[in-house]
Formats: C-alpha cells, structure tokens, sequence
C-alpha cells in the first residue's frame, strides 16, 4: 500500500500536479491526517501516522516530509528551492523548515522527484546527494488546454498574467513594463486574482493602475478561455522550478514572454521571447515585439503548440508510479 499525502490543494502549481497525479494512480491511498500542513508538529504527527499505518512507501506531492520512518521508504516532491535560494520569499521559519526538515528528508529519501532539470541538479547540490537520487518527473497540460474554445473577451486587448503576486513573480516589473512600453495605449495588463496590499502599494501610481486590470478569481475550468483570448501570456518570473503557465499557454495557442533565467528557459525551449527579467526596458521591448509584430506572433503560436505537445500528464504519473513500485520493492 502507497500512503499518499493528499493534503495538497489551492491555487499553486503543486496542488495542480497533485490533482492530476492521484487521478492517475488509483493505488494511492490517501493520508488520514489530523493536522494541517505546516503545523509545527505536523512533521512528527505524520511520523506516527506512518509508523501506525505501515505503508509499503509514503508519497507527498509536495516538499512536506515526516521525520525519519524506518524501515517506510519516502517519496517526496521538491519543485524548487524558491525559499531557500529566493531572499524576498523566505522567512527564517522557512529557512529552519528546509534546513531542519526537507534536507535530511531528501538524505534518507528513497527518491526525490522534482519537474524540470534546473531543479533536479539544484536539489541534489544544496542537499549534498548524488543527483541520481532525484528524478525530474516534469509536468503535464491538462486536455481542456486547447486552442479551440471560448475566448475570454473583457472588452480590451490584453496581455495575462497568472499566478500569485509574490515577489519572484515579477509583477511590479511587467506593469512597470507595460506603462514604458508603445503598446500600453491600446493594451492591458490582465492579471489572475485580486491585487494584495503590497500590490496595490505600487498601483497607486496612475501611470500603473491606468494598465492593470484585475480578474478576480479564476477556476481551473475557465482559464483556457483566458489564455486563448490573451495577445500574449507574459511571465517574466525571477524565480521558477517550472513554470505551469507558459505550458498551459502554449496549448491554447497563446505567444509566451517568459524569463532566461531558472527552468523557464528549458520549459520554454525555442517557442516564447526570453527577456531578461531585471531589464524593465528589455520586458517593454518584447510586449512591444508581441503586439506590434504578427509574423512573430504566429511563429510563437505555431512553436508553442509544438512544444506543448511535450508536456503530458500521463507520462509525468507513469515516471512517479515507475518510482513508487521500485521505492516498494526495495
């Protein structure tokens, strides 16, 4: 038997990957937990759990972790080390967490799975394990990510932006961008959610909040409408173990402006604009490639759609149920 820890939802790429991989794997058995994750005793009550139940393996979709199980191999998934390596995000029970918790986790791991090869040699180097040990399971796009549908259409042309606004997301910038740029006479910045306090610090400038619009909620089931209706999907991250969107972009036929830097460029391959992110000017040059340049937006389509085409689901549940069996055997 596989305990599964199926603590994992809301509005992030982890709960994304976690979805899609119990849909796939009927034999995972879902953890009866008595406490939320990341209470600070979670980390021992899950041991117990462990110890009690006797599960052939325990998997968690996500960077939580028991401390030690004898004789329970642990399969866990780190996705990046965002707290670890991105100042801005972390705080010092964050750093304590990956120190005290997720490192020796990943030493006695049976595996470590993670989504993209910038990730896998990251984890490997900060953890002090062979890189062997960490296998790069990838992620997938889900079959309503298609071009053909419903369009979004809030009455505006529009660049997306989809996902949190914490800092390496990189939202200050790309507005900043926008406001720099030609396109923001006729162009809005469309952004997933509802704006923070620190967000509407900056919004303030009505250079700023003149080019940002704010979506709102957005459920799984409706964003495919908002890529296809996007002139471009722009996620100039300065931070990303993968990067879900600009796949999920690609698949509806949306140009990308993406990063050079982390995996955003392994993820994006040959199909999107690189810019660097810490260039205002460089991202303002690129929206305006986007919106102005049609051969060039066809190119990306067509590419992107290609590339897509890579990233599956099925293929990401078949490499972590290959990893539960021989992590079971062993």
């Amino acid at each position: 038997m596989i305990l599964y820890d199926s603590r994992w939802s809301g509005p992030h790429g982890i709960a994304r990957f976690a979805t899609e991989i119990a849909q796939r794997l009927p034999q995972l058995q879902p953890l009866q937990a008595s406490l939320p994750l990341f209470h600070p005793l979670d980390p021992w009550r899950l041991a117990r759990e462990v110890r009690r139940v006797r599960p052939h393996v325990f998997f968690s979709p996500g960077f939580n972790a028991p401390v030690a199980t004898p004789r329970v191999p642990l399969v866990f998934t780190v996705h990046d080390l965002n707290y670890v390596h991105f100042a801005p995000n972390t705080t010092v029970l964050k750093r304590a967490y990956f120190a005290m918790i997720v490192k020796p986790a990943c030493r006695r791991a049976a595996r470590v799975l993670t989504v993209s090869e910038f990730s896998r040699r990251q984890i490997a180097e900060w953890a002090g394990i062979p890189e062997q040990s960490v296998v790069n399971v990838g992620n997938g796009v889900s079959a309503s990510f298609t071009p053909v549908g419903e369009r979004h259409s809030p009455g505006f042309p529009y660049i997306l932006f989809v996902g949190s606004q914490a800092p390496h997301k990189n939202l200050e910038r790309l507005a900043r961008a926008l406001a720099r740029s030609r396109a923001r006479r006729e162009v809005k910045l469309l952004v997933t959610g509802q704006p923070t306090p620190e967000t509407r610090r900056w919004l303030a400038e009505p250079a700023l909040s003149s080019c940002v619009e704010f979506a709102g909620s957005v459920s799984d089931e409706m964003l495919p409408r908002y890529y296809r209706g996007a002139l471009a999907l722009a996620m100039p991250s300065l931070f990303e173990g993968f990067g879900l969107p600009v796949a999920e972009a690609m698949a509806c036929g949306s140009p990308v402006i993406t990063s050079n830097r982390t995996s955003l460029p392994e993820i994006a391959g040959d199909a999107a604009v690189l810019v660097d992110p810490g260039d205002t000017e460089a991202i303002a040059a690129a929206l305006d490639q986007v919106v102005y340049e049609s051969a060039l937006r066809q190119s990306l389509v067509e590419k992107g759609t290609r590339r897509a085409a890579a990233f599956s689901w099925n293929a990401t549940a078949a490499a972590i149920g290959a990893v539960l069996a021989e992590a079971s055997a062993s």
